[in-house]
């Protein structure tokens, strides 16, 4: 039964993976705007997102606790407890477990109620990663109770369908992962679409492209808070060169190939091996989710997180969940001597040197990631 309701499944995904591929998924764009338009939105989305209160800014970055994507939620937490210009907190509508996906638990720092009572004046700040279920109606009441309260919504990567589901992309300009492209036009007709932007603000109202646009939006948040200066240090802290907008959208969606490689992927699901990675206090959760995520994404791996004391408490102070090493298994390589978002690149290059250049393209493609040149040695 459970290999029925699998297959039926990949028949279903390879369907649509094909269909969108035949119908178009990668229409026309117009050329990527040039270095001048470039700094103009720069500066605009910092202008937009300059705090409008007096006082230590307030960011929540929403959870739903039964599934919610790994580096959508852990890099932008993470990015801004380093950068210590605002308070920041992982809510949710309960307090607890938060299953993150593909792989890993972290702990909610707040519940709904709670964080109400503490702040009755809502969030500064929401930041909204991808969620598997995106109409959720508690997730949806609260945020829509944030908007109206005054706060500034960001919604990382498909956390613009989450946006859109709470009626704040509605006349809007919006980004977003190329994947949801259409079905945001579908839902949103007044809404319309930017091409060629990491990131987007229209009334209060930010959005992103796919999963790794997460810390140059957050680096562009960081500057709004805190100052150039302050935002330069983090990034070279973190090893990212810059935080400007400016994306090629043109490489990313489905061909006819891709949607293949997509449906072979999913396919693999008897063939996933059980990697370990081992966690201790003080874990990068930068360097941790980047990895985690993309070996996740080959199709290939599941990852467990273990330790023999329990949970563990992250970088950023985030209780991630742990088990007991179980058996040898193979472990997760966590490059040492790197900078945690370079962490991505070598992850991408291991990748390609056990699965080939097909799914490391996937992999980069599901994370809306450009490519590197020379990123990997031949």
């Amino acid at each position: 039964m459970q290999m029925s309701r699998q297959m039926s499944a990949l028949i279903g995904t390879a369907i649509l993976a094909l269909g969108l591929a035949a119908c178009g998924s990668r229409a026309p764009l117009p050329p990527p705007p040039d270095a001048a338009a470039v700094e103009r939105q720069a500066q605009a989305f910092v202008d937009a997102l300059k705090p409008h209160r007096e006082g230590r800014p307030v960011i929540a970055v929403l959870a739903r606790n039964e599934g919610t994507e790994i580096t959508d939620l852990l890099l932008p937490h993470a990015v801004l407890q380093r950068a210590d210009v605002a308070d920041v907190l992982v809510v949710a509508p309960r307090r607890g477990p938060v299953a993150l996906y593909p792989a890993l638990q972290v702990e909610a720092e707040q519940d709904f109620a709670g964080f109400d009572r503490a702040h009755p004046g809502g969030a500064d700040y929401v930041v909204v990663p991808a969620m598997e279920v995106d109409n959720d109606p508690a997730v949806l009441g609260w945020l829509r109770q944030q908007a109206q309260r005054g706060a500034k919504v960001i919604g990382v990567c498909s956390g613009a369908r989450v946006v859109g589901q709470a009626g704040l992309l509605d006349g809007r300009r919006f980004a977003g992962h190329w994947y949801d492209r259409s079905t945001l036009l579908e839902r949103h007709p007044g809404a319309t679409h930017v091409p060629h932007q990491r990131y987007v603000v229209d009334r209060g109202v930010a959005t992103t492209t796919g999963i790794t646009a997460s810390v140059p939006t957050m680096l562009a948040l960081v500057e709004a808070l805190g100052g150039r200066a302050k935002a330069h240090a983090l990034a070279d802290e973190l090893g990212v060169a810059s935080w400007s907008p400016a994306h090629d959208s043109a490489p990313f969606g489905l061909t006819a190939g891709r949607g293949w490689e997509y449906v072979l992927n999913k396919a693999a699901f008897w063939r996933n091996q059980r990697w370990h990675v081992d966690m201790q206090d003080g874990t990068d959760d930068i360097a941790l989710a980047l990895a985690v995520d993309a070996w996740s994404r080959t199709g290939h791996i599941e990852v467990e997180p273990v330790s023999s004391s329990g949970p563990v408490s992250l970088r950023s102070g985030l209780v991630l969940a742990t088990q007991p090493a179980s058996g040898e298994r193979p472990r997760l390589p966590l490059a040492t001597g790197l900078k945690p978002v370079q962490q991505l690149d070598r992850t991408l290059c291991e990748i390609e040197q056990r699965y080939g250049d097909a799914r490391r393209e996937w992999v980069m493609q599901e994370m809306e990631y450009p490519a590197m040149p020379g990123a990997c040695p031949s």
